[in-house]
């Protein structure tokens, strides 16, 4: 089987979230299993040089965007069993940030027009084409209404996966001519329309083979208002085309018994290594150096997403109690100011640094008690894994994909991988908070229990990639 993976990122190359990760390592997998794989991708210049080096230029065509004959030059780099092509533009991509543009319409129309054309040029029309969210969304759309006439792409599948629907991709009706240079009819008869503006994911939606999302809970919430953002409706009519299937995290990546990061390795049968990464966090963060106290984390961007603004409003009652806490994140200006400046009152007690830091990251995953993730809504999550990997519970808000990945605290069974709260408010929060710490002080032998349960949970792509090659195989089959 031949799949061809269009995406706006993907690690290691670029990436601002979870759609990086999962560009960067589903494919890896789908090709372990036999799957001839080729992901495309925009070549941004902000590539780490050690990649940027290993390039090589394939050739280089036209890309009309309406009416502009747009340069695209193509480059190839093999890693592996996949093969990635980059889509370069300087006038498109070179740019700092991969995306907040006044011209991301007309960038990633590009993009797309150039994916479908790049099939020919390179002699791979694949089987199953997967898109993924806003950026690639119109690609479905495209090769049924702009590009039917090119016999070799009649039978490619396509697959939509939404990894935010929150993002969508809303540009004025003139897009069609002006970029794609197509008339306005399916804008006109409301297929592409919500509200006053093309809409590319609802194109993806409406013109997809299949589409998935990355958690079960969360393909469910986005047919409804609460979490739908506009295209519930159009969901629930396309439902039975819809599944989730949770994305996964990389086990070689996130192994507490070999990460290079830690100075002490751990597995579920020995955790002294554990207790010993607590006390190296201690000393590297600045807190007091304490084995008893339970140490709080937050390794996030700080948004209203992410539900940092219940933590926030809290924070200062939370550092009245017998703990620690651990924060490293960037994000709104407001809530690294309101974190750093009550954490400098805490000295010895708290430690805030609003960075991004890889390595960082990986030894408060392994060194702290508790992971906080309170999200408004949370389409997978990668993070409450990670932390479950390393031995680390989670106090997370139940829903979409930590709904799915996080079993709540039993306190009548003494079992869980974590704990729940699920209204949406800075009490509940706390109250979770609380009756974390109260376990984690009273009952050790719970604790434990619960520590190696988190950490033999299989949240590997095995799984994910099983139900994926399910999907494409019954995509095949279909006339």
């Amino acid at each position: 089987m031949k799949l061809l993976f269009a995406a706006a990122e993907c690690a290691p190359f670029f990436k601002t979230g979870g759609l990086g990760d999962v560009a960067g390592t589903l494919p890896k997998e789908l090709a372990k299993e036999g799957t001839e794989t080729v992901v495309v991708l925009p070549y941004f210049t902000k590539m780490p040089d050690k990649y940027k080096n290993q390039l090589k230029d394939v050739f280089n065509f036209e890309v009309n965007v309406g009416w502009r004959k747009q340069y695209c030059g193509v480059k190839r780099l093999d890693m592996g069993k996949v093969t990635y092509y980059f889509i370069d533009s300087l006038y498109y991509f070179d740019r700092e940030a991969l995306y907040g543009y006044y011209d991301d319409g007309e960038r990633f129309a590009f993009f797309q027009m150039a994916v479908i054309e790049l099939m020919e040029k390179i002699a791979f029309i694949p089987d199953i084409l997967q898109v993924n969210d806003y950026h690639t969304a119109m690609i479905p759309f495209l090769l049924k209404e702009k590009y039917h006439w090119i016999e070799a792409y009649r039978n490619i599948r396509t697959v939509l996966t939404i990894h935010n629907i929150q993002f969508q991709g809303q540009y004025g009706s003139e897009i069609l001519p002006d970029l794609f240079g197509m008339g306005t009819e399916r804008y006109d008869d409301g297929t592409l329309r919500l509200g006053d503006a093309v809409n590319f994911m609802k194109a993806g939606i409406l013109y997809a083979d299949r589409i998935t999302t990355v958690s079960p809970s969360y393909a469910q919430e986005i047919q409804t208002p609460e979490f739908g953002c506009g295209l519930e409706v159009i969901l629930r009519m396309e439902a039975g085309k819809l599944s989730g299937i949770l994305n996964g995290i990389d086990y070689e990546a996130n192994d507490p018994e070999t990460d290079p990061v830690l100075n002490e390795h751990y597995s579920v049968k020995d955790l002294s290594g554990k207790y010993q990464s607590k006390a190296d966090l201690q000393r590297l963060t600045g807190l007091n150096e304490d084995p008893e106290v339970p140490l709080l984390a937050v390794v996030s961007r700080l948004t209203y997403q992410k539900g940092f603004h219940l933590l926030l409003d809290e924070f200062e009652n939370l550092l009245q109690m017998d703990i620690q806490f651990v924060l490293l994140g960037t994000g709104d200006p407001d809530f690294e100011r309101g974190f750093a400046e009550i954490a400098q009152r805490y000295p010895g007690k708290s430690s805030v640094a609003i960075d991004f830091d890889v390595e960082l990251a990986q030894k408060i995953y392994a060194s702290s008690d508790l992971f906080l993730m309170p999200s408004a809504f949370e389409p997978c999550g990668l993070s409450q894994m990670i932390a479950m990997r390393y031995g680390t519970l989670p106090v997370v808000h139940e829903v979409g994909g930590l709904k799915d990945t996080v079993v709540p605290y039993n306190p009548v069974e003494g079992t869980g991988t974590g704990f729940g709260f699920q209204d949406f408010s800075s009490f509940q929060l706390m109250e979770c908070i609380k009756k974390a710490i109260e376990l984690y002080h009273f009952s050790p032998e719970t604790w434990q229990k619960m520590v190696q349960a988190a950490m033999i949970q299989d949240f590997s792509w095995t799984t994910s990639c099983r139900q994926y090659l399910d999907l494409y195989q019954q995509l095949a089959t279909v006339e």
